[in-house]
């Protein structure tokens, strides 16, 4: 649960700006998009290979 502490003289625009930026830095809107949908573990293991390989391709050990 996020806490945003808003002060008398603050206005609610700037509450919600505040809530966004925290929402954003605390990865909350990630989590749920990546929990939406399950992904089999073969699956995981699988894009992270072919990451890893399109990382060592593009940047490479030169």
């Amino acid at each position: 649960m996020l806490i945003i502490d808003v002060k008398e003289s603050e206005s609610i625009d700037r509450a919600l700006k505040n809530y966004k930026r925290k929402v954003q830095r605390v990865g909350i809107l990630k989590e749920l998009r990546r929990r939406k949908q399950f992904d089999k573990p073969s699956v995981k293991r699988r894009s992270e290979l072919l990451k890893a390989a399109y990382r060592l391709k593009k940047y490479g050990s030169s």
